[in-house]
């Protein structure tokens, strides 16, 4: 298996716009990934508003993670989201019903807010981000290899019935996609999957991963 060069991941993803300023956000109860998918049903004001606004700009929204409060304006404790989220592409939009927006996008870069995030008067968060470098490419070591192998095992199961979770292609040689991956499968907390997102070596990461497959017995030898 041959390393891939250094800008190949990057070259894998989707291609980067300039970060709007003030950098519109989306807090979920999820983690999204760079090179991940993410389904979205978007009803609220202020959401349509800006996929109309992403949809005529070509511009991203920041995913971010809820780590308090709820996903739709209304009562309850005040909403707090994570500092470190990753910018999210518009591939499909569906309008089957009125009002309502069935929306399929992409994972692109990692970015970090640079201050604090503010709400408008119609409910949108937005923040000043900069864009994360993204992970650089390395071959997973022979010690990964069953982690490695043990996705690809996944991804033939789910292949049979119609369920993978990926968008080809399918980066077997890449630390960073491989671990991104498992992440995304993973039965672990937000907060778990936040601070692996967030580590900026992608083979420690993927060591982070396997060591809970094998202490999980998913993964042996």
């Amino acid at each position: 298996m041959s390393a891939p060069r250094r800008g190949d991941a990057a070259a894998a993803l989707p291609a980067e716009p300039a970060l709007p300023e003030p950098l519109a956000l989306f807090p979920l109860r999820t983690v999204l990934f760079p090179e991940g998918r993410l389904d979205l049903q978007v009803f609220e004001a202020r959401y349509l508003d800006l996929v109309g606004e992403c949809l005529r700009s070509g511009a991203p929204f920041g995913v971010v993670c809820l780590r308090q409060g709820g996903e739709t304006v209304g009562g309850g404790p005040p909403v707090q989201f994570e500092a470190v989220g990753v910018l999210a592409h518009i591939d499909e939009v569906d309008a089957e019903q009125a009002g309502i927006l069935h929306l399929r996008c992409s994972g692109g870069s990692r970015f970090r807010l640079r201050g604090a995030a503010v709400q408008r008067g119609n409910g949108l968060w937005v923040g000043p981000a900069e864009r994360m470098a993204p992970d650089p490419a390395h071959v997973p070591g022979v010690a990964l290899m069953p982690t490695v192998k043990a996705l690809a095992e996944a991804i033939r199961k789910l292949a049979q019935h119609n369920r993978v979770p990926f968008t080809p292609p399918y980066r077997l040689d890449d630390a960073g996609w491989v671990a991104n991956r498992w992440c995304e499968l993973l039965p672990v907390p937000l907060a778990a999957k936040q601070k692996l997102m967030e580590l900026e070596d992608p083979v420690l990461r993927l060591s982070v991963v396997d060591g809970y497959l094998r202490d999980k017995k998913v993964v042996l030898g």
